[in-house]
């Protein structure tokens, strides 16, 4: 639907009308990328025009404020987005980013948000539209490559990370060209970074082990981590789930009826006995299950603590723990198929990453026997 620009009067002081632009649908403001709907003239006219002086003042005014309308609406059928074009090389795209993020839900949305947080690293926490080129992207695209996980700052970002939170500086870019605050297509121009994708850190069964037998600080995020390794599920549906999803029937056993946060597809998810009763005391059916979990760096550094503490040396994040259920059932010989169904990947090469692992694990036995010939 294009935007129609409307000239409108608000009443203000001294028997006045202020003169305004009004929007609709909303256009992006330039200084924070949220939609607005107006743009006040600077200019007024008289309620009651006695004098000669007064009406001439309201028809000019008038007649000025017209052409301006008829001026925006022009530039807005032309993408130019009138009143934005002489200011958007001013506005903040650091302001731009964050409030692209805000429009996102669930993991997406912590995920645009720690991508954000290292842009206002590199940043300072500001930067013009005017400054942002082609060098500026491959140099932030340098900066993800070496930067330290805020997690731990023992170990740099990981790869995958990097490459997703680069790829929502293109998202971004792409926006933003299409909003009119960039000339050119900079998204066009970078490239983004290859995922390792082979290179999936998991746990161990003995490590695994190792993690169920260690006390964490904080019990709920320890029950729900070994919840994940037991079931697949990825955080943002352990956190939001509830116990009137979870369910019993003679024939299926344990099972959970949900919708997955991020592909917003209903799945059927069998559960182990063991998974079941890791779960505690049944609550009512609209109590979450797991209560007091959230994602934070307060949980996160707690769970790096925690896995250290049971002297697992690898670096791992909460979603690890689906990784850890994927190559375990794959290990256990799980066809990739049943594999695919039960962690709700849409397309199978998703979970051909972890096919992959089990892989490289076979050649590794197999190079490991040798005999003198």
């Amino acid at each position: 639907m294009a935007t129609k620009v409307t000239l409108r009067q608000k009443p203000i002081s001294g028997a006045r009308q202020s003169l305004y632009l009004d929007f609709y649908p909303a256009i992006p403001n330039p200084g924070n990328g949220k939609p607005t709907r107006r743009e006040f003239l600077g200019m007024y006219i008289y309620d009651k025009a006695k004098t000669p002086v007064d009406k001439k003042h309201n028809r000019e005014t008038l007649e000025l404020a017209e052409n301006i309308r008829a001026k925006r609406q022009l530039e807005i059928v032309k993408g130019e987005y009138g009143f934005l074009s002489g200011t958007k090389q001013k506005a903040d795209f650091v302001a731009y980013f964050k409030a692209l993020a805000e429009k996102r839900a669930g993991t997406n949305y912590d995920n645009w948000f720690s991508a954000l947080n290292y842009l206002v690293d590199f940043t300072g926490g500001q930067l013009k539209f005017s400054d942002l080129t082609v060098d500026f992207c491959n140099e932030f695209k340098e900066f993800l490559s070496n930067v330290k996980s805020k997690r731990s700052h023992k170990v740099n970002l990981s790869v995958n990370s990097t490459v997703s939170y680069f790829n929502k500086l293109k998202a971004a870019l792409k926006q933003a060209f299409k909003d009119g605050y960039l000339e050119t297509d900079i998204n066009g121009k970078i490239e983004s970074i290859k995922p390792e994708e082979t290179n999936r850190q998991y746990l161990t069964i003995e490590e695994l082990n190792k993690l169920a037998k260690t006390e964490c600080t904080v019990p709920v995020l320890k029950q729900a981590a070994i919840f994940s390794a037991l079931t697949g599920l990825r955080f943002s549906d352990i956190e939001k789930l509830v116990w009137g999803e979870v369910q019993h029937s003679k024939d299926r056993g344990y099972f959970i009826q949900f919708r997955q946060q991020k592909t917003k597809g209903v799945e059927t998810q069998p559960i182990s006995d063991q998974a079941f009763e890791l779960l505690g005391e049944r609550g009512a059916k609209d109590v979450k299950v797991f209560t007091g979990l959230k994602y934070s760096a307060y949980m996160n550094a707690h769970l790096v603590k925690w896995v250290a503490k049971a002297g697992v040396t690898k670096d791992i994040t909460f979603h690890n723990f689906r990784h850890t259920y994927a190559t375990l059932l794959l290990t256990k010989g799980v066809e990739i198929y049943t594999v695919q169904k039960m962690l709700g990947h849409k397309h199978l090469k998703t979970t051909q990453v972890y096919a992959k692992v089990i892989d490289e694990r076979k050649q590794a036995a197999a190079n490991a026997i040798k005999i003198d010939l």
